[in-house]
């Protein structure tokens, strides 16, 4: 199987962001507007690189997420307060990685421990797990649009698909026999019950930090995907797909699938189902979308719905008021005193394309 891989250089600022499509690549254009009572920051800009995927390569990269030295200088360059500011802001993401490795490094031992030689079962209770986040960011979100402090369609749509796509993980795993143990499935829920609430508790304090955790889960279910595949891939090619695997990656309306993929522009991603081989070589790489997508959210305001992308995007920009920190509940109480709904029912307006 030939392997081969298409880059795109994605540029993104702390602010509002525009699109084209040039082939198999997105290029995402960002601009920096700023008004009266709202957050700013520099126009500086800074390089992501997001590696297109392509369905029939065997190596697939994932990179790792932000360090704190990587991020831009953009507050109070050259002011002795911004540096002092930004060498803090550097702290608090050091210390938010560093809790987020040692809590999934505890979550891997006690998986280890208990599913060494049972690689199903492992799965099923990694993919109850993974799709519990997203049920937390769409809680957290939903309450903050009930509250009137920020709407943000394109961060609910994506995550809706995101757990859409585990979702299927999990039946997968279900037809392949994984749950059929009752410990297994008593194990699973009961991490993902705690794992929910102690997700949307993080999600309210460090948007940031929680979708760090998330990358941090969903890099690890990449690379025990690609271990299995190196190791049994010869005995997967003669066993056939569930059933439910072929519908989800081959039938009728893929608009979910490629959501959740934001790394890529719509319908670039076509997999083949033939075998088992097949179907855990795509939930490998639907996981290293995953990864892609939860770096995007860890700068507040990078994450576009892949279908929002339109021609108007370069020509009209609403402005924006948000920096590099993400939106936690204390800067939305601070925020609730002076509240801005024109720019939230324009912001809203704008995502849904929805007319006067």
């Amino acid at each position: 199987m030939a392997s081969s891989a298409l880059s795109s250089s994605v540029f993104t600022s702390p602010c509002s962001l525009s699109s084209r499509v040039y082939g198999d690549s997105l290029l995402l254009i960002s601009r920096t507007r700023c008004g009266p009572n709202r957050l700013c920051s520099s126009r500086k800009l800074y390089r992501v690189r997001a590696t297109t995927l392509q369905e029939n390569e065997k190596k697939v990269e994932v990179e790792k997420s932000f360090q704190p030295k990587s991020f831009p200088d953009e507050e109070g360059k050259g002011s002795g307060e911004g540096q002092s500011s930004s060498k803090l802001e550097g702290w608090i993401i050091k210390l938010e990685q560093s809790v987020n490795v040692l809590l999934t490094d505890s979550v891997i031992k006690v998986l280890d421990a208990f599913y060494h030689d049972r690689s199903y079962a492992r799965f099923f209770v990694l993919e109850t797990i993974a799709r519990v986040p997203y049920f937390a960011f769409m809680s957290v979100l939903h309450l903050y649009e009930t509250l009137g402090w920020w709407r943000r369609a394109d961060y609910l749509q994506v995550h809706f698909a995101e757990s859409w796509n585990e979702m299927h993980h999990l039946l997968i795993m279900e037809e392949l026999g994984g749950n059929s143990w009752w410990f297994d499935r008593f194990l699973s829920q009961h991490i993902a019950v705690f794992y929910y609430f102690m997700t949307v508790f993080m999600y309210m304090i460090s948007p940031r930090m929680a979708y760090h955790f998330s990358e941090c889960v969903e890099r690890h279910a990449f690379e025990t995907y690609d271990k299995f595949i190196k190791l049994q891939g010869d005995e997967l090619k003669k066993l056939p797909a569930p059933e439910v695997a072929v519908k989800y990656y081959t039938g009728g309306d893929l608009y979910l699938f490629d959501e959740f993929q934001t790394a890529r522009p719509p319908n670039s991603r076509r997999p083949k189902i033939e075998n088992l081989y097949d179907v855990f070589l795509n939930i490998r790489d639907d996981e290293a979308e995953h990864c892609k997508t939860m770096k995007a959210c860890q700068t507040h305001g990078n994450l576009r719905s892949p279908h929002s992308f339109t021609e108007d995007d370069l020509d009209h920009d609403p402005g924006c008021g948000t920096s590099t920190r993400l939106l936690g509940v204390i800067w939305c109480l601070w925020s609730s005193a002076t509240p801005h709904p024109h720019h939230i029912e324009l912001n809203y307006r704008k995502q849904f394309q929805i007319s006067n």
